[in-house]
């Protein structure tokens, strides 16, 4: 039975039934001794604004947001917006902090602390980014403080890939040396990438994106933020190009939880059991693929 005390969370998109985030932070809780709910809640396209109201009018204690609705819990928080929710834009974190909405990206530090747990040392790194949507925006500046020596987006509508750079580069002009754009077709580079990431929604639609062959660097690392129980569509397509390694999102999804747990709850769980175990859960149920 619920009762008045327990702490209520969620995760909010549309669709949002495939998230694995009620398992995690439930996980979470156990480990950290803290009681919780955590539901999922679909809410209508239009109706986004008027879906988290009604839940913080509630009594809720915090949001996880996902696809479609970053941008529209950026706009929502704008008043009071963590330092990487302004550079980014985007939100995926919601909370009410003395009568205010409140907004943060987590994805960011969750996919940098992930490609640390898979041994790849961003510092020094030639990356490529596929999509120019709310997750690259969501990365960008965590890789690059991560030290990563060129960063590469490159998207379908190639002018999607330009204007997120131009809009970055306007805001930060000295790192103009290091960030770039292009259409798909100019994906490629002479010596390869040590790390190619799949930001694009292609595996939700069972497809891989249509890049050209000699992606991949000796050693080389492609990461897709969709998670999945076998290879996406875009692992298997790097593995069939040369990608020394491939991994999915599921390890950023556990990352950004637990940093998203930390801000409404005041201590940072640990990862490596959680994600041991919804790993376990996943391959077990073999869902369709999502993405943090």
């Amino acid at each position: 039975m619920i009762s008045d005390a327990t702490l209520r969370y969620a995760v909010i998109g549309n669709p949002v039934a495939h998230s694995r985030s009620p398992s995690i932070h439930r996980l979470f809780g156990e480990q950290t001794g803290i009681h919780l709910v955590y539901d999922r809640i679909e809410a209508p396209i239009d109706r986004f604004a008027s879906t988290v109201a009604d839940f913080f009018a509630r009594g809720g204690g915090g949001l996880n947001v996902t696809v479609p609705f970053k941008l529209q819990a950026w706009q929502l928080a704008q008043e009071h917006l963590s330092a990487r929710a302004e550079q980014a834009q985007a939100v995926n974190t919601l909370w009410i902090h003395e009568g205010s909405l409140h907004g943060c990206n987590t994805d960011g530090p969750g996919l940098v602390d992930d490609l640390t747990r898979l041994g790849l040392v961003a510092a020094h790194a030639d990356i490529l980014i596929v999509g120019a949507g709310g997750a690259t925006r969501g990365v960008i500046g965590p890789l690059l403080q991560a030290g990563a020596r060129r960063l590469h987006v490159v998207n379908r509508t190639r002018q999607r890939a330009v204007e997120l750079v131009d809009w970055w580069l306007h805001r930060d002009p000295a790192q103009q040396h290091r960030i770039s754009a292009g259409g798909l077709d100019e994906a490629a580079r002479a010596n390869g990438w040590d790390l190619v990431i799949n930001a694009s929604a292609s595996s939700l639609g069972d497809a891989a994106p249509a890049l050209p062959r000699g992606l991949y660097a000796k050693g080389s690392l492609a990461y897709d933020m969709m998670y999945s129980a076998m290879p996406t569509p875009f692992m298997r397509q790097a593995s069939a190009d040369g990608a020394s390694r491939t991994a999915d999102g599921l390890g950023m999804l556990v990352a950004q939880a637990a940093a998203s747990f930390a801000i409404w709850h005041g201590v940072k769980p640990e990862i490596a059991p959680v994600l041991q175990a919804i790993r376990a859960e996943l391959d077990a149920t073999l869902p369709a693929p999502g993405r943090p």
